[in-house]
């Protein structure tokens, strides 16, 4: 993902933040597996096992149209899946949801039914970790409630 996170009180002063995820199983690092029988073979490497999902996060703060600021973490948050049959990952795989996610799964879409437990930050898993953003915007300078909308245009 790549967006604007938004703006300070001063309008010239914008904040990028950039984001990619992957699943790191068995050493071997996967990405989006975008055809059905990659993802259907990835499930089954994964059920039953863990895996730890690995959130790079960068953060660009320009300043008056120049570079004031950047900062980088990945954040890594393991993921326990379910022991499911060769019909459960079928009728998944069958959505279309898995082939354009990392790890071939979402938890905050029907994947969810699949993973028994994580251990680490949620919102990673869902594609942008808040607290690791929240800290990378103070590295360069930006408290995370400067980019909150105020005034009688907020909602």
């Amino acid at each position: 993902c790549a967006t604007i996170v938004g703006r300070t009180a001063t309008p010239s002063d914008t904040v990028v933040l950039t984001c990619d995820s992957m699943l790191l199983l068995d050493g071997v690092l996967t990405g989006k597996p975008h055809t059905a029988d990659v993802a259907r073979e990835q499930w089954r490497r994964m059920r039953g096992g863990t895996g730890q999902l690995l959130t790079g996060h960068h953060v660009t703060r320009i300043s008056g149209g120049a570079l004031s600021g950047q900062a980088a973490r990945t954040a890594s948050t393991t993921i326990h899946f379910a022991d499911v049959d060769d019909a459960t990952i079928d009728a998944y795989v069958g959505t279309g949801e898995p082939l354009s996610v990392a790890g071939a799964f979402t938890l905050d879409g029907l994947g969810g039914w699949f993973v028994d437990r994580i251990d680490g930050d949620p919102s990673s898993v869902v594609g942008i970790g808040l607290p690791t953003v929240r800290e990378l915007l103070a590295a360069v300078g930006v408290d995370v409630t400067d980019l909150w909308r105020h005034g009688p245009d907020a909602q």
